[in-house]
């Protein structure tokens, strides 16, 4: 049995501690938001939050989290950070067939916490990782600029 610190709430997780926090969230907690993509931290769709730093989820082992915070797109509804950037989101018509977007999310929420005026290069550092296999990039990029605008 581990505990974890999800959105706030610790959570008893009954599985081996090298179970991914992916699977921990999806099969064992029910939380199906984070998504899998590629389980290899190439593609950016299982994106959530170690003490506010964007992780692959996919390849994190529940061991690596223990006594630490998680943060998932659940929780984003009710953070003035992630209601900024979903806001954004709707805005520019970023979703399209919304399978990436809670990776997008959370990437772009955790560049917005440290950079609240970020530069066409910072964003495309921050969401390197981040695979939209609808190409909605210039899209992606201008709700962060939309948002961080909306939070300055």
């Amino acid at each position: 049995m581990v505990t974890l610190n999800i959105n706030g709430k610790d959570m008893q997780v009954d599985a081996d501690p090298s179970t991914p926090i992916l699977w921990a969230l999806r099969d064992n907690l029910n939380m199906t938001g984070t998504k899998f993509g590629c389980g290899a931290a190439l593609c950016g769709a299982c994106t959530v939050h170690l003490n506010g730093e964007a992780i692959r989820s996919c390849v994190t082992p529940i061991s690596a989290a223990a006594g630490q915070k998680i943060t998932t797109i659940e929780a984003m509804e009710v953070d003035k950070v992630g209601q900024a950037v979903q806001a954004a989101w709707v805005r520019h018509d970023v979703p399209q067939c919304g399978y990436c977007q809670s990776g997008q999310v959370m990437s772009a929420t955790a560049l917005l916490r440290g950079n609240r005026n970020p530069s066409d290069a910072d964003i495309d550092a921050a969401m390197s990782g981040n695979i939209c296999r609808c190409g909605t990039y210039q899209r992606i990029r201008a709700a962060i600029k939309d948002a961080a605008k909306t939070l300055a």
